[in-house]
């Protein structure tokens, strides 16, 4: 008789700590504390071999790639042969259970497109941070509509926001910097923790930290729900909003307004959604709705608006790409030698599942489903621009070095195009 209890260990890694983003420079705009922690590193003050040199980007030097090509992308682009051909061949010998878009947007240059397995669907993981940072994009634009993008900074900058319940449990840690000691800690969050907004968004993406997402995305739906009274809206007031509405309201509520930008930038349900938030915590307030779904094909289509300044308006657009800017030690797709001189705009994530009986098994390495996923936008310094979005689901097997070996092969094929 089949064993009616499995020990099946479900252990979910949304994305990985190392990884540290926003420009180095902006701690002055921004208030995001650890910023001035990488000054110091930047300086020479602390020694540190683990900032590559295309992590040095300033803020005014980062700039959208497709804002003027607009016109020759109101669709994706047909498939360029030479460049699908060579996409084609990385795969052979690999499991087929990997999929990947990949789109060269250089300046000067003829847009080039190729795909693999592109329609395929994963679960998500961490990549589904990039959809709750459209929505709160789309929601600070819209209760400050008339303002300058300053002034939604300013709100970012100043606004304390407490973590609660919401931001439990997550095991990854967040950089805390103490600007009086000079000190730097990191630990996990706490119900108690309070960040500005800009620090929240800052530890999603950049530590890729379950807790912090969960709180932006609370922070979406409170702008929606309360509009102009949310800058001063308190935290005793949110909870009480929370507890006195319906929870299958709330569920409703919550997955339709973080999808909403999908759908306006044309990415269908089975393309991309989001359908659950990133802890239990935030879970026992708002449940889950129509589960979450990835593909290639929805993630390309993202960076492309973002690209354009098409997800919500140009400065938001430009803002999440600047979020997304690596400025730290670099892992998995990103980890490829080849990128050092480069900028890489990046999100990881891994999702995974063990079950005993069905052998080998480990960190990054499940034998039920086994997903990682990465979306990488490279801009080399001889002026080549190109983004790549890459999953897989390898049971057994930690794709991290897979992905790395696959984004030096991606590079060398883009920088060969003088070949074709």
């Amino acid at each position: 008789m089949k064993k009616l209890l499995l020990l099946i260990v479900i252990l979910g890694c949304f994305g990985f700590t190392a990884n540290h983003f926003y420009p180095i420079d902006g701690y002055t705009l921004t208030g995001i504390k650890r910023l001035a922690y990488l000054e110091r590193v930047k300086n020479g003050e602390i020694k540190s071999d683990r900032i590559p040199p295309g992590a040095f980007k300033d803020i005014n030097s980062i700039e959208l790639n497709l804002v003027d090509r607009k016109s020759e992308l109101v669709n994706l682009p047909e498939e360029d042969k030479e460049l699908q051909d060579r996409v084609e061949k990385l795969f052979r010998g690999l499991d087929k259970n990997y999929s990947m878009t990949v789109l060269d947007m250089t300046k000067g240059q003829p847009l080039r497109y190729a795909q693999h397995r592109e329609s395929v669907g994963y679960q998500p993981g961490s990549v589904g941070k990039l959809v709750v940072l459209a929505a709160f994009f789309k929601q600070l634009c819209e209760i400050l509509p008339g303002s300058s993008f300053e002034e939604r900074q300013q709100l970012l900058k100043n606004k304390i926001i407490t973590a609660g319940k919401w931001a439990l449990y997550d095991h990854h840690t967040v950089p805390i910097y103490n600007l009086e000691t000079q000190k730097l800690v990191k630990r996990t969050v706490l119900a108690t923790d309070t960040f500005s907004l800009y620090e929240w968004l800052d530890h999603m993406v950049s530590v890729s930290n379950n807790g912090a997402a969960s709180v932006v995305w609370r922070e979406a739906v409170l702008m929606h729900v309360f509009q102009d009274k949310y800058p001063k809206l308190t935290f005793e007031e949110s909870e009480a909003y929370f507890k006195n509405t319906p929870k299958n309201e709330l569920s409703q509520l919550a997955v339709d307004l973080v999808n909403a930008p999908l759908r306006e930038l044309g990415i269908t349900e089975d393309e991309w959604r989001l359908g659950k938030f990133f802890t239990n915590g935030a879970g026992d307030y708002i449940p889950g709705s129509g589960g979450s779904i990835g593909t290639p094909i929805g993630l390309i289509k993202f960076v492309m608006a973002l690209e354009k300044g098409e997800i919500v308006d140009e400065k938001s657009s430009l803002e999440m790409k600047r979020l997304l800017y690596m400025t730290d030690r670099r892992i998995r797709y990103a980890g490829s030698k080849s990128l050092d001189s480069s900028a890489v705009y990046f999100k990881s994530g891994s999702f995974y599942k063990c079950d005993k009986d069905k052998g080998k098994c480990g960190n990054y390495m499940g034998n039920v489903y086994n997903y990682m996923n990465s979306v990488a936008i490279v801009e080399k310094p001889n002026g080549k621009r190109y983004a790549v979005c890459l999953m897989s689901n390898v049971l057994q097997k930690n794709s991290a070095y897979d992905h790395l070996i696959l984004a030096s092969k991606i590079d060398a094929i883009m920088e060969s195009e003088d070949e074709y």
